[in-house]
């Protein structure tokens, strides 16, 4: 039973000083054994002494160490880890080596999700300051593990009580103070939060995290507000988070500082996630409601299709193609008249000559609104998505003969997402474009 020479392997581990031949061993036969048997065998799973061995400076015994034990620990309940490896995970919390980091957090993971074992983390003062610690490492993949832990740990009143109602509040501002991009990784973590119920919003915005956040977005530093309007838009997916952005005034904010962006030297730099705040507002909610309460937002759409810029035209199709992907929103662009035909073309010429790129986004954008689900095949809006094809070129199904012709894959992906729009429609005597 290969079970047993993992155990006799264990055993020597732990009376040698520098066991670097045995290590090798123990990860060779634990790599064949099935996770069943390690699990029958997990009460006699003596880890301590792996952990300790984790305090060497040698590097190669480090690797071995924490390749055997992320397949030992997998054979231990998560409760058993939290309640018997207390002092080890903590340890391994602040040790020099990431990879041995990331292996805690992972464990740490393990226990949260487990509703027998998580009081043991909320119960654990010392563990969960050295996880908020881990949000300001250099290694961003152990800050990440560590935004992921606290997150799944808030998903429950303990959690949120433990994160928000304690001294842990104040090691969390205190990590954010390190430099700037571990202040983002805190916003981050408290979006996420923030995201998943109206209760965890309160608990947010009462820490005065989230209003912290909403200043830096409205304040004056440009490269700040790009960075934050993405962590304001994912609040904004949910229904509980856009009721709070509105009746803070925020989305009226931002609408401001997009009528204000002409005037700024440095609008490049945010105003493409602005637009795209509203682009997903717009979906959301109602795109008539928001495009009638917003019309800087249409604007502001229009004029960076016109633009020598390609981060801006690229985002422009983007929004065309989000906003136009519902037929509200698609009679909401037609009400513009003229003015979208214009914006077709404009978009038709990228198509045709854009950086591959562009090129993608544009046919992404034009089978966003082409597409007509066949409940909504109606005579008018048949017609009208139709007369939209035509728009695009002279000869539009030249121009897509044309891009489907060009020795890239991508492309051939992204213009038959077009063609395959129009197969998908009856016909409408010769104005059927396809």
């Amino acid at each position: 039973m290969m079970a047993a020479q993992v155990l006799s392997l264990l055993r020597e581990v732990a009376r040698l000083e520098a066991p670097l031949e045995e290590l090798r061993a123990l990860q060779s036969v634990i790599q064949a054994v099935p996770l069943s048997e390690l699990r029958e065998q997990a009460a006699e799973l003596h880890l301590g002494p792996l952990f300790c061995l984790l305090n060497e400076n040698n590097r190669e015994q480090n690797a071995l160490c924490v390749s055997i034990l992320e397949r030992l620990l997998q054979a231990l309940e998560p409760v058993h880890v939290a309640r018997n490896l207390k002092i080890d995970l903590q340890r391994g919390l602040t040790h020099p080596d990431d990879s041995v980091k990331i292996l805690t957090l992972s464990q740490v993971e393990r226990i949260v999700e487990n509703s027998d074992a998580v009081t043991e983390i909320l119960n654990n003062a010392e563990l969960l300051k050295q996880i908020v610690y881990c949000i300001g490492g250099e290694k961003l993949s152990v800050a990440k593990a560590a935004i992921k832990s606290l997150s799944k740990m808030s998903l429950t009143q303990a959690g949120l009580e433990a994160l928000f109602e304690s001294n842990l509040l104040d090691d969390l501002k205190n990590v954010m103070k390190t430099n700037d991009v571990v202040r983002y990784r805190v916003y981050e973590l408290i979006v996420e939060i923030s995201s998943v119920s109206p209760e965890s919003l309160q608990y947010c915005t009462t820490s005065g995290l989230v209003t912290q956040l909403l200043r830096e977005l409205t304040g004056e530093d440009v490269l700040v507000r790009a960075t934050c309007i993405e962590m304001v838009t994912s609040l904004a997916y949910t229904p509980h988070g856009r009721q709070y952005l509105a009746q803070e005034g925020i989305i009226d904010q931002i609408s401001n500082i997009i009528v204000g962006a002409d005037s700024d030297p440095f609008f490049s730099f945010y105003l493409p996630g602005f637009v795209k705040f509203f682009g997903n507002l717009a979906v959301m909610d109602s795109p008539q409601q928001i495009c009638e309460r917003y019309p800087i937002f249409v604007e502001k759409v229009f004029e960076m299709t016109e633009s020598q810029d390609p981060t801006m035209i690229g985002v422009a199709v983007d929004t065309i193609g989000i906003l136009g992907s519902n037929v509200e929103g698609k009679q909401v662009l037609h009400k513009t008249g003229t003015r979208f035909e214009g914006l077709l073309m404009r978009i038709g010429h990228q198509a045709k000559n854009a950086s591959t790129e562009l090129k993608i986004r544009c046919l992404d954008a034009i089978a966003s609104l082409l597409y007509l689900p066949p409940e909504q095949q109606t005579d008018d809006l048949l017609r009208m998505t139709e007369s939209w094809f035509s728009s695009l070129s002279r000869d539009s199904l030249e121009l897509f003969r044309g891009i489907s012709n060009q020795p890239f894959p991508e492309l051939h992906c992204a213009a038959l997402k077009v063609f395959t729009v129009g197969y998908c429609r009856p016909t409408l005597g010769s104005e059927t474009y396809v």
